[in-house]
């Protein structure tokens, strides 16, 4: 019995198959990017297509014989067997037990996907069509504010992947002309950190009258979130009234008794489920109602399609011709065997500016573990430091680096049709040509590099040639979107969504749970508690409070540094045009 135990709880580093790459590892090592991507066979067979997506790999320090053993080690992995087991709904969030269905929020109401033995698609597909006749009614007026007015304007109080997946998708969007059009008049906006800043800078210059709100907390005991809600709530009934509460503020929540005490009819929250992980919810109604409420439901509704059509890739396509399978296995290639600990997201298009930041939480979060599902310490590397900025800021700001410095392994990202045009008379190529011929010379660039006998034959000074000198041999991948609109931004979320599992699956980490943020938060609210006591006494913090002296001193720096050490009389404070006036400005006693 505990022989069969051991064997079902080995890592993966012990397989013959891991042990085959580990030693492929020398053989690359001979090789050179710049040599690789002259061979026509090999670059055409490092090629994907999906429904459009179009992606090329040939940039990445792998040969044929590489291929064939990360899909070997795939296989050994169970990578297979581990998609049917999240699509079936069976509980691989084991630390949790919960399934895994991020994929039935944009499945049709046609499929069938079982959780414990009962299919979840209705009661999907009962939140979209409640999403859509509410959406419907407050985009045309129906549904108006407290005094009369169309609710125009949008702000969603989350945090987290209640917050950065939304954020990711609204601003892939905005200059997508069709989904512009669709948003004419409207504005969405994200209140996220608690920082009162952002609060300011979220209600700056907004109405109350013609502002909703949603507030998105599965539990609707997220502390930021409901500090922020509150704060908003305060905004709104300071200038509508009490009962202004039930016409602008709406939830997103499974916890209608909370909902309810918060001055929020119930009949206007909307579910979501245990088997949507936050960072994986962006499909479910957290994403989807302030979403539609910008750029309507049938807009919308071509992002989950989108969505599900690479999640039907992912799930039918072999390895050989799987997107997120194989873009999977050469990440995983490069961070625990080739030792490279970061990946760089950058998207030749303003429009996926806030991709990396959605993809650092989806992949750092997922992946970033030490032990694995059955709590064995890993001895290899998992995980990647995810970063990134739109081409071609980034140029002007990391890519020194990624050039000459680290290996740090690159995913481009371009589009062939862009979201807005501009040829001015007498440039030799358009606005979105000068973009993209950027996007192929990195890649290459990277990929080859340059000589000290290159820059010799072009008379450069000995003195700057190591200077001058790029080793190239830096690994990089291309995704090329025929456009991007709803649909796109749905197919390019999945694939990153399911290329992180993979690499969980792989690693046999659990991806779809998050310890690691709870202990911060257990300390943040200690020092809560004695924060709120040393202000209401007027004390400062000494050893006996039970923090540690670097913690005691900077606290005591805080405190100090506040106008007054004691709170004053209790009063609610909202920020009111805060950057354009002071009218309603807090005092900075005790801001």
């Amino acid at each position: 019995m505990a022989s069969a135990l051991k064997e079902k709880t080995k890592l993966i580093s012990t397989t013959e198959e891991w042990a085959a790459l580990a030693k492929h590892v020398a053989d690359i090592d001979q090789t050179h990017l710049r040599d690789l991507i002259q061979d026509p066979e090999r670059c055409a067979k490092m090629v994907i297509e999906a429904d459009g997506v179009y992606c090329d790999f040939a940039r990445q320090r792998a040969t044929d014989e590489t291929m064939s053993k990360l899909y070997d080690l795939a296989r050994a992995a169970g990578v297979k067997e581990k998609i049917n087991a999240m699509f079936n709904g069976e509980h691989i969030n084991n630390t949790e037990d919960r399934a895994v269905l991020h994929v039935a929020t944009r499945a049709p109401k046609d499929k069938v996907i079982n959780v414990d033995g009962r299919n979840v698609v209705p009661d999907v597909h009962d939140v979209l069509e409640k999403i859509k006749d509410f959406s419907d009614r407050v985009r045309n007026g129906e549904w108006i504010g407290e005094t009369g007015k169309p609710l125009t304007d949008v702000v969603a109080i989350g945090i987290g992947g209640s917050f950065l997946g939304p954020l990711f998708v609204h601003t892939s969007l905005r200059t997508n002309p069709e989904a512009a059009e669709q948003a004419r008049g409207r504005q969405l906006r994200f209140l996220a950190n608690v920082d009162p800043v952002d609060v300011a800078r979220s209600l700056n210059g907004l109405d109350p009258e013609t502002t909703l709100v949603i507030v998105v907390s599965k539990t609707f005991t997220t502390a930021e979130t409901m500090l922020n809600a509150r704060t908003v709530r305060t905004w709104i009934k300071a200038s509508l009234g009490e009962n202004a509460v039930k016409k602008h503020m709406v939830a997103i929540s499974t916890n209608l008794k909370l909902v309810e005490e918060f001055g929020i009819d119930p009949d206007n929250a909307f579910a979501f489920w245990d088997w949507v992980g936050g960072r994986y919810s962006v499909c479910s109604a957290v994403g989807m109602l302030p979403l539609s409420l910008q750029y309507g439901y049938e807009t919308m509704e071509q992002f989950l399609q989108g969505a599900w059509a690479m999640d039907q890739h992912f799930a039918n396509a072999p390895f050989e011709k799987n997107l997120p399978v194989t873009l999977g296995m050469l990440s995983l290639w490069n961070v625990s065997f080739l030792g490279c600990p970061a990946r760089a997201i950058l998207p030749y298009t303003q429009a996926l500016a806030k991709l990396a930041p959605h993809i650092q939480q989806v992949a750092m979060e997922s992946n970033g573990k030490g032990v694995s599902k059955e709590g064995l310490p890993l001895d290899y590397e998992t995980g990647e430091i995810d970063f990134g900025e739109p081409g071609t800021n980034g140029q002007h700001s990391f890519y020194q680096l990624i050039h000459q410095g680290r290996t740090i392994p690159c995913d481009f990202i371009g589009i062939v049709k862009s979201q807005q045009s501009v040829y001015l008379k007498g440039e030799i190529v358009s606005n979105h040509d000068e973009l993209m011929c950027n996007f192929f010379a990195q890649a290459d660039a990277l990929a080859v590099g340059k000589s000290a006998i290159e820059l010799r034959a072009e008379s450069c000074p000995d003195a700057l040639i190591p200077h001058k000198t790029f080793t190239g041999n830096r690994p990089s991948l291309s995704i090329l979107l025929p456009e991007l609109n709803a649909f796109t931004t749905g197919q390019l979320l999945s694939l990153y969504e399911h290329r992180v599992a993979v690499q969980g699956f792989v690693w046999g980490v659990n991806s779809f749970d998050q310890w690691g943020v709870e202990l911060g938060k257990v300390l943040a609210t200690r020092v809560r508690t004695a924060m709120n006591t040393k202000r209401t006494k007027g004390e400062i913090m000494s050893p006996s409070d039970g923090f540690n002296p670097s913690t005691t001193s900077m606290l005591n720096r805080y405190l100090a540094g506040k106008a007054k050490l004691i709170y004053p009389e209790p009063k609610d404070v909202f920020p009111c045009d805060l950057i354009e006036g002071d009218e309603c400005r807090p005092p900075t006693s005790y801001v």
